[in-house]
Protein backbone atom coordinates (compact mmCIF):
# COMPACT_ATOMS: atom_id res chain seq x y z
CA UNK A 1 0.00 0.00 0.00
CA UNK A 2 1.54 3.79 -0.58
CA UNK A 3 2.79 4.86 2.03
CA UNK A 4 0.80 8.93 2.80
CA UNK A 5 2.25 11.52 4.16
CA UNK A 6 1.82 12.21 7.80
CA UNK A 7 1.40 14.81 10.68
CA UNK A 8 3.43 14.05 13.60
CA UNK A 9 0.30 13.41 16.03
CA UNK A 10 -0.70 11.18 13.18
CA UNK A 11 2.78 8.94 13.78
CA UNK A 12 2.72 9.62 17.19
CA UNK A 13 -0.98 8.13 17.58
CA UNK A 14 -0.26 5.25 15.68
CA UNK A 15 2.38 4.03 17.88
CA UNK A 16 -0.14 3.83 20.66
CA UNK A 17 -1.64 0.75 22.05
CA UNK A 18 -5.43 0.69 23.30
CA UNK A 19 -5.96 -0.29 26.59
CA UNK A 20 -8.38 -3.16 27.01
CA UNK A 21 -10.41 -5.27 29.69
CA UNK A 22 -8.11 -7.21 31.59
CA UNK A 23 -10.03 -10.90 30.57
CA UNK A 24 -9.35 -10.05 26.47
CA UNK A 25 -5.16 -10.33 27.39
CA UNK A 26 -5.10 -14.05 27.39
CA UNK A 27 -7.54 -16.92 27.02
CA UNK A 28 -11.09 -16.46 27.96
CA UNK A 29 -14.02 -18.50 28.71
CA UNK A 30 -17.68 -17.79 27.57
CA UNK A 31 -19.65 -16.79 30.89
CA UNK A 32 -23.68 -17.27 29.55
CA UNK A 33 -26.08 -15.21 31.77
CA UNK A 34 -29.95 -15.16 31.69
CA UNK A 35 -31.84 -15.64 29.12
CA UNK A 36 -33.55 -12.45 26.96
CA UNK A 37 -36.41 -10.53 26.02
CA UNK A 38 -37.06 -7.52 23.46
CA UNK A 39 -37.82 -4.17 24.94
CA UNK A 40 -41.47 -4.61 23.94
CA UNK A 41 -43.65 -6.64 21.63
CA UNK A 42 -41.98 -9.73 22.66
CA UNK A 43 -44.38 -11.95 20.92
CA UNK A 44 -44.22 -10.13 17.58
CA UNK A 45 -40.69 -10.17 17.85
CA UNK A 46 -40.13 -13.64 18.88
CA UNK A 47 -42.31 -14.55 15.85
CA UNK A 48 -40.32 -12.35 13.35
CA UNK A 49 -36.57 -14.11 15.03
CA UNK A 50 -37.37 -17.28 16.14
CA UNK A 51 -33.62 -18.53 15.44
CA UNK A 52 -32.02 -15.24 17.14
CA UNK A 53 -34.72 -14.62 19.79
CA UNK A 54 -34.23 -15.26 24.13
CA UNK A 55 -30.30 -15.55 23.53
CA UNK A 56 -28.73 -15.18 26.57
CA UNK A 57 -26.26 -12.75 27.68
CA UNK A 58 -22.49 -13.32 27.72
CA UNK A 59 -19.48 -12.22 29.35
CA UNK A 60 -15.98 -12.96 28.59
CA UNK A 61 -13.16 -14.22 31.75
CA UNK A 62 -10.20 -15.07 32.16
CA UNK A 63 -8.98 -18.64 31.24
CA UNK A 64 -6.55 -20.91 32.95
CA UNK A 65 -5.66 -22.42 29.54
CA UNK A 66 -5.82 -21.32 25.87
CA UNK A 67 -8.06 -23.69 23.63
CA UNK A 68 -6.51 -24.21 19.89
CA UNK A 69 -9.50 -22.00 17.69
CA UNK A 70 -9.90 -22.96 14.04
CA UNK A 71 -8.74 -20.44 11.45
CA UNK A 72 -11.99 -18.03 10.45
CA UNK A 73 -12.29 -15.94 7.55
CA UNK A 74 -14.38 -12.21 8.83
CA UNK A 75 -15.98 -9.51 6.43
CA UNK A 76 -16.51 -6.37 8.58
CA UNK A 77 -18.68 -3.35 7.43
CA UNK A 78 -18.54 -0.36 7.93
CA UNK A 79 -22.52 1.16 7.44
CA UNK A 80 -23.84 4.51 8.16
CA UNK A 81 -22.21 7.91 8.96
CA UNK A 82 -19.00 8.14 10.12
CA UNK A 83 -17.51 8.02 13.90
CA UNK A 84 -14.18 8.16 15.12
CA UNK A 85 -12.80 4.59 16.31
CA UNK A 86 -14.21 3.06 13.12
CA UNK A 87 -10.61 2.02 12.30
CA UNK A 88 -10.02 0.81 15.70
CA UNK A 89 -12.79 -1.47 15.68
CA UNK A 90 -11.54 -3.12 12.42
CA UNK A 91 -7.65 -2.93 14.09
CA UNK A 92 -9.52 -5.02 17.23
CA UNK A 93 -11.08 -7.79 14.89
CA UNK A 94 -8.02 -8.23 12.97
CA UNK A 95 -5.95 -8.93 16.13
CA UNK A 96 -8.68 -10.68 18.06
CA UNK A 97 -9.32 -13.50 14.91
CA UNK A 98 -5.01 -13.33 14.44
CA UNK A 99 -4.65 -14.03 17.64
CA UNK A 100 -6.63 -16.91 17.99
CA UNK A 101 -5.32 -18.36 14.91
CA UNK A 102 -3.04 -16.63 12.73
CA UNK A 103 -4.19 -17.95 9.28
CA UNK A 104 -7.88 -15.96 10.17
CA UNK A 105 -8.46 -13.35 6.89
CA UNK A 106 -10.16 -10.17 7.16
CA UNK A 107 -11.74 -9.22 4.79
CA UNK A 108 -13.53 -5.16 3.97
CA UNK A 109 -16.46 -4.50 1.91
CA UNK A 110 -15.96 -1.35 -0.02
CA UNK A 111 -18.74 1.26 0.32
CA UNK A 112 -20.81 0.07 3.34
CA UNK A 113 -23.18 -2.32 2.70
CA UNK A 114 -23.39 -2.13 -0.66
CA UNK A 115 -19.92 -3.60 -1.13
CA UNK A 116 -21.18 -7.13 0.27
CA UNK A 117 -24.19 -6.72 -2.39
CA UNK A 118 -22.09 -6.13 -5.19
CA UNK A 119 -18.96 -8.35 -4.47
CA UNK A 120 -16.40 -4.79 -3.82
CA UNK A 121 -13.92 -6.32 -0.85
CA UNK A 122 -10.46 -6.50 -0.24
CA UNK A 123 -8.12 -8.34 2.11
CA UNK A 124 -7.36 -6.28 4.87
CA UNK A 125 -3.58 -7.20 5.61
CA UNK A 126 -1.31 -6.21 8.58
CA UNK A 127 0.22 -3.45 6.08
CA UNK A 128 -3.11 -1.79 5.59
CA UNK A 129 -4.71 -1.95 9.63
CA UNK A 130 -1.35 -0.63 10.87
CA UNK A 131 -1.60 2.28 8.66
CA UNK A 132 -5.05 3.07 10.38
CA UNK A 133 -4.56 2.68 13.65
CA UNK A 134 -5.99 5.06 16.26
CA UNK A 135 -6.73 7.24 13.32
CA UNK A 136 -10.20 8.92 12.62
CA UNK A 137 -12.65 8.43 10.17
CA UNK A 138 -14.22 5.42 7.67
CA UNK A 139 -11.91 5.68 4.59
CA UNK A 140 -10.01 3.01 5.18
CA UNK A 141 -12.84 0.83 3.27
CA UNK A 142 -15.66 3.47 3.21
CA UNK A 143 -18.79 3.31 4.50
CA UNK A 144 -22.53 3.85 2.94
CA UNK A 145 -26.39 4.01 3.95
CA UNK A 146 -27.49 1.05 1.75
CA UNK A 147 -30.14 -0.94 3.74
CA UNK A 148 -29.98 -4.71 3.88
CA UNK A 149 -33.76 -5.89 4.06
CA UNK A 150 -34.31 -7.45 0.56
CA UNK A 151 -33.57 -11.84 0.62
CA UNK A 152 -32.27 -10.62 -3.04
CA UNK A 153 -29.36 -9.19 -0.91
CA UNK A 154 -28.73 -11.37 1.44
CA UNK A 155 -28.64 -14.30 -0.81
CA UNK A 156 -25.90 -11.89 -2.66
CA UNK A 157 -24.08 -11.61 0.85
CA UNK A 158 -24.48 -15.17 0.52
CA UNK A 159 -22.46 -15.95 -2.66
CA UNK A 160 -19.69 -13.62 -2.05
CA UNK A 161 -19.24 -15.06 1.93
CA UNK A 162 -18.87 -18.60 -0.09
CA UNK A 163 -16.53 -17.88 -2.38
CA UNK A 164 -14.24 -16.15 -0.07
CA UNK A 165 -14.96 -18.56 2.51
CA UNK A 166 -16.36 -15.84 4.96
CA UNK A 167 -17.46 -17.75 8.11
CA UNK A 168 -18.47 -14.59 10.00
CA UNK A 169 -19.45 -10.88 8.71
CA UNK A 170 -19.29 -7.40 11.38
CA UNK A 171 -21.19 -4.82 10.82
CA UNK A 172 -20.60 -1.69 12.17
CA UNK A 173 -23.22 0.88 12.01
CA UNK A 174 -26.27 2.51 14.80
CA UNK A 175 -29.84 1.15 15.41
CA UNK A 176 -30.91 1.31 11.95
CA UNK A 177 -27.40 -0.72 10.87
CA UNK A 178 -27.84 -3.05 13.18
CA UNK A 179 -31.65 -3.42 12.85
CA UNK A 180 -29.77 -4.46 9.50
CA UNK A 181 -27.96 -6.84 11.32
CA UNK A 182 -29.97 -8.41 13.11
CA UNK A 183 -32.43 -9.24 9.98
CA UNK A 184 -29.56 -10.49 8.03
CA UNK A 185 -28.91 -13.32 11.55
CA UNK A 186 -32.08 -14.39 11.35
CA UNK A 187 -32.08 -14.82 7.72
CA UNK A 188 -28.87 -16.52 7.64
CA UNK A 189 -29.21 -18.78 10.59
CA UNK A 190 -32.92 -19.90 9.04
CA UNK A 191 -31.02 -20.86 5.89
CA UNK A 192 -28.37 -22.88 7.69
CA UNK A 193 -25.77 -20.78 5.33
CA UNK A 194 -22.84 -21.12 8.08
CA UNK A 195 -22.25 -17.10 8.28
CA UNK A 196 -22.57 -15.30 11.43
CA UNK A 197 -23.47 -11.55 11.54
CA UNK A 198 -21.88 -9.27 15.28
CA UNK A 199 -22.84 -5.79 15.67
CA UNK A 200 -21.10 -3.49 17.06
CA UNK A 201 -22.50 -0.24 18.42
CA UNK A 202 -21.29 2.86 16.50
CA UNK A 203 -22.94 6.82 16.42
CA UNK A 204 -22.10 9.63 17.57
CA UNK A 205 -25.39 10.92 18.20
CA UNK A 206 -25.93 8.62 20.93
CA UNK A 207 -29.19 7.00 20.83
CA UNK A 208 -28.11 2.97 20.73
CA UNK A 209 -27.69 2.61 24.24
CA UNK A 210 -29.73 0.48 27.02
CA UNK A 211 -28.17 -1.86 30.37
CA UNK A 212 -25.65 -3.79 28.20
CA UNK A 213 -24.76 -0.81 25.21
CA UNK A 214 -23.29 1.91 27.97
CA UNK A 215 -22.67 4.31 25.45
CA UNK A 216 -22.31 4.36 21.20
CA UNK A 217 -18.79 4.70 20.11
CA UNK A 218 -17.43 8.13 18.62
CA UNK A 219 -19.68 10.07 20.95
CA UNK A 220 -17.49 11.00 23.30
CA UNK A 221 -14.66 12.11 21.01
CA UNK A 222 -17.88 13.81 18.65
CA UNK A 223 -18.89 15.83 21.62
CA UNK A 224 -15.39 16.61 22.92
CA UNK A 225 -14.81 18.19 19.56
CA UNK A 226 -17.98 20.14 19.71
CA UNK A 227 -17.37 20.94 23.35
CA UNK A 228 -13.56 22.62 22.77
CA UNK A 229 -15.32 24.82 19.64
CA UNK A 230 -18.15 25.88 21.85
CA UNK A 231 -15.79 26.96 24.63
CA UNK A 232 -13.33 28.82 22.31
CA UNK A 233 -16.59 30.87 21.32
CA UNK A 234 -17.91 31.54 24.57
CA UNK A 235 -14.30 32.84 25.28
CA UNK A 236 -14.83 34.85 22.47
CA UNK A 237 -17.71 35.98 23.61
CA UNK A 238 -16.93 36.84 27.17
CA UNK A 239 -13.91 38.85 25.75
CA UNK A 240 -15.91 40.85 23.21
CA UNK A 241 -19.35 40.82 24.83
CA UNK A 242 -21.51 42.05 22.01
CA UNK A 243 -22.39 39.04 20.68
CA UNK A 244 -25.05 36.05 21.21
CA UNK A 245 -23.36 32.54 19.35
CA UNK A 246 -26.87 30.12 18.54
CA UNK A 247 -25.49 26.68 17.98
CA UNK A 248 -26.98 23.96 16.67
CA UNK A 249 -25.50 20.32 17.16
CA UNK A 250 -26.18 17.20 15.34
CA UNK A 251 -28.26 14.59 16.70
CA UNK A 252 -31.51 14.59 15.25
CA UNK A 253 -33.14 12.05 16.72
CA UNK A 254 -32.49 12.92 20.22
CA UNK A 255 -30.10 15.32 22.03
CA UNK A 256 -27.35 13.72 23.56
CA UNK A 257 -24.87 15.70 22.06
CA UNK A 258 -26.29 19.00 22.88
CA UNK A 259 -26.91 17.97 26.62
CA UNK A 260 -23.69 16.21 26.62
CA UNK A 261 -21.93 19.58 25.45
CA UNK A 262 -24.04 21.87 28.16
CA UNK A 263 -22.46 19.58 30.54
CA UNK A 264 -18.93 20.19 29.18
CA UNK A 265 -19.04 23.88 28.51
CA UNK A 266 -22.16 25.39 30.97
CA UNK A 267 -23.72 27.70 28.32
CA UNK A 268 -26.28 30.38 28.99
CA UNK A 269 -28.98 28.25 27.23
CA UNK A 270 -29.35 24.78 25.62
CA UNK A 271 -32.41 23.49 24.52
CA UNK A 272 -33.23 19.61 25.47
CA UNK A 273 -36.00 18.31 22.09
CA UNK A 274 -37.32 15.82 24.32
CA UNK A 275 -38.62 18.36 26.88
CA UNK A 276 -39.90 20.40 25.12
CA UNK A 277 -42.05 17.49 23.42
CA UNK A 278 -42.97 16.05 26.89
CA UNK A 279 -43.98 19.84 27.56
CA UNK A 280 -46.07 20.09 24.75
CA UNK A 281 -44.14 23.59 24.00
CA UNK A 282 -44.80 25.36 20.79
CA UNK A 283 -42.12 27.19 19.06
CA UNK A 284 -43.20 30.51 20.23
CA UNK A 285 -42.92 28.73 23.77
CA UNK A 286 -39.28 28.07 23.18
CA UNK A 287 -38.06 31.93 21.72
CA UNK A 288 -39.86 32.96 24.81
CA UNK A 289 -37.46 31.16 27.12
CA UNK A 290 -34.41 32.33 24.86
CA UNK A 291 -35.63 35.84 25.29
CA UNK A 292 -35.97 35.71 28.57
CA UNK A 293 -32.45 34.72 29.66
CA UNK A 294 -31.25 37.61 27.37
CA UNK A 295 -33.79 40.09 28.98
CA UNK A 296 -32.55 38.88 32.17
CA UNK A 297 -28.97 39.31 31.28
CA UNK A 298 -29.17 42.71 29.31
CA UNK A 299 -30.35 43.88 32.68
CA UNK A 300 -27.05 42.93 34.26
CA UNK A 301 -25.68 45.19 31.50
CA UNK A 302 -24.38 41.74 29.83
CA UNK A 303 -25.46 41.59 25.97
CA UNK A 304 -23.90 38.27 25.21
CA UNK A 305 -24.29 34.35 25.38
CA UNK A 306 -24.18 30.97 24.09
CA UNK A 307 -27.39 29.05 22.95
CA UNK A 308 -27.02 25.57 22.22
CA UNK A 309 -30.18 23.96 20.06
CA UNK A 310 -29.88 20.06 18.94
CA UNK A 311 -30.19 19.02 15.11
CA UNK A 312 -33.99 17.37 15.37
CA UNK A 313 -35.53 20.36 17.57
CA UNK A 314 -38.64 21.08 15.05
CA UNK A 315 -39.46 17.05 14.80
CA UNK A 316 -39.80 17.25 18.61
CA UNK A 317 -42.31 20.46 18.71
CA UNK A 318 -45.77 19.11 18.63
CA UNK A 319 -47.58 21.63 16.55
CA UNK A 320 -44.46 21.69 14.20
CA UNK A 321 -45.18 17.88 13.55
CA UNK A 322 -48.13 17.92 13.27
CA UNK A 323 -48.09 20.59 10.42
CA UNK A 324 -44.80 18.82 8.74
CA UNK A 325 -47.23 15.54 8.84
CA UNK A 326 -49.56 17.29 6.85
CA UNK A 327 -47.61 19.61 4.79
CA UNK A 328 -45.97 15.53 3.62
CA UNK A 329 -49.61 13.98 2.91
CA UNK A 330 -50.76 17.39 1.26
CA UNK A 331 -47.99 17.57 -0.80
CA UNK A 332 -46.46 14.54 -1.81
CA UNK A 333 -47.14 14.04 -5.60
CA UNK A 334 -49.25 17.28 -5.60
CA UNK A 335 -49.46 18.47 -9.28
CA UNK A 336 -51.84 22.08 -8.73
CA UNK A 337 -48.87 22.89 -5.94
CA UNK A 338 -46.33 21.68 -8.22
CA UNK A 339 -47.57 23.66 -11.37
CA UNK A 340 -47.84 27.05 -9.31
CA UNK A 341 -45.31 29.52 -10.25
CA UNK A 342 -44.45 31.91 -7.69
CA UNK A 343 -43.88 31.36 -4.09
CA UNK A 344 -46.39 33.72 -2.69
CA UNK A 345 -49.22 31.61 -4.81
CA UNK A 346 -47.58 28.44 -3.55
CA UNK A 347 -47.46 30.02 0.22
CA UNK A 348 -51.39 30.74 -0.09
CA UNK A 349 -51.98 27.45 -1.67
CA UNK A 350 -50.56 26.06 1.36
CA UNK A 351 -52.85 27.79 3.65
CA UNK A 352 -55.95 26.70 2.57
CA UNK A 353 -55.43 23.09 2.65
CA UNK A 354 -53.83 23.33 6.19
CA UNK A 355 -55.98 22.39 9.18
CA UNK A 356 -56.48 26.00 11.52
CA UNK A 357 -54.13 24.45 13.68
CA UNK A 358 -50.93 24.02 11.37
CA UNK A 359 -52.54 27.09 9.72
CA UNK A 360 -51.89 29.62 12.04
CA UNK A 361 -48.25 27.70 13.18
CA UNK A 362 -47.66 28.18 9.03
CA UNK A 363 -48.72 31.64 8.75
CA UNK A 364 -45.86 32.73 11.94
CA UNK A 365 -43.42 30.95 10.23
CA UNK A 366 -40.77 33.48 8.50
CA UNK A 367 -40.66 33.24 4.87
CA UNK A 368 -37.68 31.48 4.44
CA UNK A 369 -37.96 28.45 6.90
CA UNK A 370 -41.90 27.98 5.24
CA UNK A 371 -40.37 28.02 1.93
CA UNK A 372 -37.69 25.12 3.18
CA UNK A 373 -40.74 23.44 4.27
CA UNK A 374 -42.98 23.25 1.23
CA UNK A 375 -39.78 23.46 -1.36
CA UNK A 376 -36.90 21.36 -0.39
CA UNK A 377 -38.62 18.14 -0.22
CA UNK A 378 -36.58 14.63 -0.66
CA UNK A 379 -37.32 12.25 -3.32
CA UNK A 380 -40.72 10.95 -1.31
CA UNK A 381 -42.12 14.21 -1.19
CA UNK A 382 -41.03 14.26 2.05
CA UNK A 383 -39.73 17.47 4.18
CA UNK A 384 -35.99 17.31 4.33
CA UNK A 385 -36.16 18.23 8.21
CA UNK A 386 -31.99 17.91 8.63
CA UNK A 387 -31.91 20.76 5.88
CA UNK A 388 -33.99 23.22 8.14
CA UNK A 389 -31.50 26.04 9.41
CA UNK A 390 -33.37 26.10 13.27
CA UNK A 391 -30.65 28.09 14.37
CA UNK A 392 -30.97 30.95 12.24
CA UNK A 393 -35.27 30.57 12.32
CA UNK A 394 -34.49 31.09 16.26
CA UNK A 395 -32.60 34.04 15.44
CA UNK A 396 -35.07 35.65 13.50
CA UNK A 397 -37.75 34.99 15.75
CA UNK A 398 -36.19 35.81 18.84
CA UNK A 399 -34.48 39.37 17.06
CA UNK A 400 -38.53 40.09 16.15
CA UNK A 401 -39.75 39.61 19.99
CA UNK A 402 -36.91 41.58 21.53
CA UNK A 403 -37.81 44.51 19.12
CA UNK A 404 -41.50 44.16 20.19
CA UNK A 405 -40.36 44.29 23.93
CA UNK A 406 -37.49 47.06 22.87
CA UNK A 407 -40.72 49.25 21.60
CA UNK A 408 -42.63 49.04 24.69
CA UNK A 409 -39.74 49.97 26.54
CA UNK A 410 -39.25 46.40 28.59
CA UNK A 411 -36.01 45.80 27.16
CA UNK A 412 -33.35 47.54 26.87
CA UNK A 413 -30.14 45.67 25.84
CA UNK A 414 -28.79 45.22 22.77
CA UNK A 415 -28.82 41.99 20.77
CA UNK A 416 -26.72 40.64 17.74
CA UNK A 417 -26.45 37.24 16.79
CA UNK A 418 -23.93 34.81 15.23
CA UNK A 419 -25.15 31.30 13.98
CA UNK A 420 -23.01 28.20 13.82
CA UNK A 421 -23.66 24.60 12.58
CA UNK A 422 -21.64 22.16 14.04
CA UNK A 423 -21.68 18.49 12.76
CA UNK A 424 -19.41 17.27 10.33
CA UNK A 425 -16.41 18.75 12.23
CA UNK A 426 -16.85 15.51 15.12
CA UNK A 427 -17.42 12.82 12.85
CA UNK A 428 -14.03 11.68 11.95
CA UNK A 429 -11.41 13.24 14.65
CA UNK A 430 -8.76 11.35 15.90
CA UNK A 431 -10.36 9.09 18.81
CA UNK A 432 -9.96 10.26 22.34
CA UNK A 433 -8.04 7.79 24.12
CA UNK A 434 -11.59 6.53 25.64
CA UNK A 435 -13.25 6.02 21.97
CA UNK A 436 -9.87 4.59 21.05
CA UNK A 437 -9.92 1.75 23.79
CA UNK A 438 -13.33 1.21 23.50
CA UNK A 439 -13.81 1.06 19.78
CA UNK A 440 -10.21 -1.60 20.27
CA UNK A 441 -12.00 -3.23 22.98
CA UNK A 442 -15.19 -4.09 20.73
CA UNK A 443 -13.76 -5.40 17.78
CA UNK A 444 -11.55 -7.80 19.76
CA UNK A 445 -14.50 -8.55 21.87
CA UNK A 446 -16.81 -9.60 18.04
CA UNK A 447 -13.49 -11.39 17.76
CA UNK A 448 -14.51 -13.66 20.25
CA UNK A 449 -18.45 -14.07 19.69
CA UNK A 450 -17.22 -15.36 16.11
CA UNK A 451 -14.95 -17.78 17.53
CA UNK A 452 -17.20 -19.00 20.33
CA UNK A 453 -19.72 -19.79 17.44
CA UNK A 454 -22.32 -16.90 18.10
CA UNK A 455 -24.67 -15.29 15.74
CA UNK A 456 -26.82 -12.16 16.16
CA UNK A 457 -25.30 -10.56 18.89
CA UNK A 458 -23.71 -7.09 19.09
CA UNK A 459 -20.35 -6.78 20.96
CA UNK A 460 -20.34 -5.34 24.32
CA UNK A 461 -18.14 -3.74 26.84
CA UNK A 462 -19.33 -2.60 29.77
CA UNK A 463 -18.42 -0.78 33.42
CA UNK A 464 -17.12 2.31 31.30
CA UNK A 465 -16.58 4.60 34.15
CA UNK A 466 -14.04 2.34 35.41
CA UNK A 467 -10.27 1.97 34.02
CA UNK A 468 -10.09 -0.17 31.18
CA UNK A 469 -8.71 -2.74 32.93
CA UNK A 470 -11.94 -3.01 34.68
CA UNK A 471 -14.24 -2.90 31.54
CA UNK A 472 -16.67 -6.09 31.15
CA UNK A 473 -17.09 -7.75 27.45
CA UNK A 474 -19.26 -9.78 26.31
CA UNK A 475 -22.22 -9.92 23.51
CA UNK A 476 -26.16 -8.84 23.95
CA UNK A 477 -28.57 -10.33 21.59
CA UNK A 478 -29.42 -7.40 18.96
CA UNK A 479 -33.59 -9.37 19.61
CA UNK A 480 -33.19 -7.61 23.48
CA UNK A 481 -33.02 -4.25 21.90
CA UNK A 482 -35.91 -4.34 19.22
CA UNK A 483 -39.58 -3.22 19.42
CA UNK A 484 -42.01 -2.69 16.90
CA UNK A 485 -42.80 0.70 15.11
CA UNK A 486 -44.27 1.67 11.89
CA UNK A 487 -42.48 2.84 9.22
CA UNK A 488 -43.23 3.81 5.82
CA UNK A 489 -46.57 2.67 6.35
CA UNK A 490 -46.33 -0.66 8.15
CA UNK A 491 -44.68 -2.59 11.15
CA UNK A 492 -41.50 -3.26 11.53
CA UNK A 493 -39.37 -4.64 13.79
CA UNK A 494 -36.43 -2.06 14.59
CA UNK A 495 -33.66 -1.32 17.90
CA UNK A 496 -35.30 1.24 20.34
CA UNK A 497 -33.92 4.80 20.03
CA UNK A 498 -32.16 6.02 23.43
CA UNK A 499 -33.84 9.62 23.33
CA UNK A 500 -32.42 11.59 26.77
CA UNK A 501 -34.35 10.94 30.30
CA UNK A 502 -36.07 13.53 31.56
CA UNK A 503 -35.88 11.69 34.92
CA UNK A 504 -32.09 10.30 34.49
CA UNK A 505 -29.06 11.98 36.45
CA UNK A 506 -27.47 13.54 33.57
CA UNK A 507 -31.07 15.78 32.49
CA UNK A 508 -31.46 16.40 35.96
CA UNK A 509 -27.73 17.72 37.14
CA UNK A 510 -28.88 20.07 34.08
CA UNK A 511 -31.88 21.15 34.92
CA UNK A 512 -30.58 22.04 38.74
CA UNK A 513 -27.84 24.18 37.00
CA UNK A 514 -29.56 25.86 34.24
CA UNK A 515 -31.13 29.33 35.65
CA UNK A 516 -27.47 29.90 37.48
CA UNK A 517 -25.51 29.35 33.80
CA UNK A 518 -28.50 31.26 32.46
CA UNK A 519 -28.44 34.66 34.24
CA UNK A 520 -24.29 34.15 35.11
CA UNK A 521 -21.21 33.89 32.93
CA UNK A 522 -20.33 30.31 34.12
CA UNK A 523 -18.40 29.37 30.87
CA UNK A 524 -16.14 26.33 31.15
CA UNK A 525 -13.86 25.92 28.66
CA UNK A 526 -12.54 22.56 27.70
CA UNK A 527 -10.10 22.56 25.19
CA UNK A 528 -8.98 20.46 22.41
CA UNK A 529 -8.62 16.52 22.73
CA UNK A 530 -5.26 15.10 25.07
CA UNK A 531 -3.63 12.12 24.40
CA UNK A 532 -0.71 12.50 26.60
CA UNK A 533 -0.81 13.39 30.34
CA UNK A 534 -2.89 12.54 33.67
CA UNK A 535 -5.66 10.25 33.31
CA UNK A 536 -7.85 12.74 34.72
CA UNK A 537 -7.14 14.86 31.42
CA UNK A 538 -6.85 12.12 28.95
CA UNK A 539 -8.69 9.26 30.13
CA UNK A 540 -12.26 10.72 31.51
CA UNK A 541 -15.62 9.26 29.70
CA UNK A 542 -18.15 11.87 28.86
CA UNK A 543 -20.34 13.41 32.06
CA UNK A 544 -23.21 11.63 30.67
CA UNK A 545 -21.55 8.25 31.15
CA UNK A 546 -20.25 9.81 34.61
CA UNK A 547 -23.53 11.06 36.15
CA UNK A 548 -25.17 7.66 34.78
CA UNK A 549 -23.29 5.63 37.04
CA UNK A 550 -22.69 8.10 39.94
CA UNK A 551 -18.94 8.04 38.82
CA UNK A 552 -18.75 12.59 39.44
Amino acid sequence: MKSIEKSPLQISRSLYHPKMPKALGGPVVLKEGKATESVADQAAIKELFPNTYGMPLITFEPATEKVAAPAVNVGVILSGGQAPGGHNVISGIFDGIKALNPESKLYGFLGGPSGLVDHKYVELTADIIDEYRNTGGFDIIGSGRTKLEETEQFDKGAEICKELGINAIVIIGGDDSNTNACVLAEYYAQKKTGIQVIGCPKTIDGDLKNEMIETSFGFDTACKVYSELIGNIQRDANSAKKYYHFIRLMGRSASHIALECALQSQPNVCIVSEEVEAKNLTLSDVVEQIVKVIVDRASQGLNFGTILIPEGLIEFIPAMKKLIAELNDLLAHNDDFNALETEDEKRQYVKGLLSPESREVYRDLPKGIARQLTLDRDPHGNVQVSLIETEKLLIEMVAKRLAKLKAAGSYKGKFSAINHFFGYEGRCAIPSNFDANYTYSLGYTAALLISAGKTGYMSSVRNLTAPAEEWIAGGVPITMMMNMERRHGAMKPVIQKALVLLDGAPFKYFASKRETWATTTSFVYPGPIQYYGPAEVCEQPTRTLQLEHNAE
